[in-house]
């Protein structure tokens, strides 16, 4: 019996997202007595892998398949499923983004084992069973699953679990597996420019149609820029072609939970609201003040964003300057 966890690299650095799935899974290896192995394809990067360890992994297997270059939701389940058999283990630990989501469902069903999605706290041991927290209706409350399986899947919503790390070391070995063809072809792939991944940032600065249009999106930047934050939008921004999809976040885009959400022009339907309402912090910035977002926000500003925006980093340079 052990625990596999499975591990991104992004941007060149092991994603925050997956070095808290390391620290759940070490923990919960602690509560069983067994041990915790981070899975991971194509990277050979020792440091990197050192960090699996440093965050508490007790070994490291390294999947090399050239397969693997292509997203191939399909051929990674097949991967990991290979690799918890070969590991013998009995609990599969995921991060809930968006390639987590396509990978878990179908370790799942390849290994015959319950599943909890989104987890937001360490499972409560009963027996041989699993009972898991997790939000439901959007946020607004959680519940109890339990996982009766003798394997259990388990994904981790973002940024709900402090990251420690330590100097502790891991094993690392190398995997080969043998797969199909994927059945994806690639026609076409958009890297973001931002250095900071949505799902991993603490810090978003996020607008919406209140900016009127692309060309006024410099002062959201710059107010990013000026936090250290990454830029996000709404919904309808991405679809009418303003920013970029990788932007959007919300109920039909990217989930987050950073520590301060930023909203701009944004009025805050239903649909937004389930993708940031993990979020820590929420400040609000329209000039609606019977805007909804005003509801969930802890605080919110009724104004121009194109006056309350500039004044505001203008202040947070001067802050910074003397700190």
């Amino acid at each position: 019996m052990s625990i596999l966890i499975y591990t991104e690299v992004s941007k060149g650095k092991i994603k925050k997202a997956s070095l808290e799935a390391v620290n759940y899974g070490a923990k919960i290896a602690s509560m069983l007595g067994t041990t915790s192995t981070a899975v991971i394809v194509n990277c050979a990067d020792a440091a990197l892998l050192a960090d699996l360890g440093k965050a508490g992994a007790n070994k490291v297997v390294q999947v090399k398949n050239d397969k693997l270059k292509v997203l191939d939701s399909q051929l990674f389940a097949q991967a990991i499923s290979e690799v918890a058999k070969a590991e013998s283990a009995n609990v599969i630990i995921f991060c809930h983004d968006l390639f987590g989501k396509a990978i878990a469902p179908r370790v799942a069903v390849k290994l015959k084992a319950g599943m909890v999605p989104g987890a937001v706290d360490y499972p409560t041991l009963e027996g041989t069973n699993f009972v898991i927290r997790k939000n439901v209706f959007s946020g607004k409350a959680t519940a109890d699953y339990v996982i009766k399986s003798d394997n259990k899947v388990i994904s981790l919503l973002p940024n709900s679990f402090p990251v420690t790390m330590s100097d502790n070391t891991a094993t690392v070995v190398d995997m080969d597996v043998n797969l199909g063809d994927s059945k994806i072809k690639v026609k076409e792939q958009k890297v973001s420019s931002s250095e900071l991944s949505l799902p991993d940032a603490e810090l978003v600065v996020s607008a919406g149609r209140g900016m009127k249009g692309p060309e006024n999106w410099g002062i959201i930047e710059e107010l990013a820029k000026t936090l250290g934050a990454a830029t996000a939008c709404s919904r309808p921004v991405s679809d009418i072609g303003w920013r970029d999809h990788h932007e959007h976040v919300g109920q039909t885009g990217i989930a987050i939970r950073p520590n301060l959400y930023i909203a701009v022009g944004i009025s805050g339907a239903i649909q937004h609201l389930a993708g940031v309402s993990g979020s820590k912090t929420i400040v609000v910035i329209n000039t609606d003040k019977e805007a909804p977002f005003f509801k969930s926000a802890d605080y919110g500003i009724v104004g121009d964003a194109f006056e309350v925006v500039p004044k505001l980093t203008e202040a947070l340079k001067k802050f910074k300057a003397n700190h």
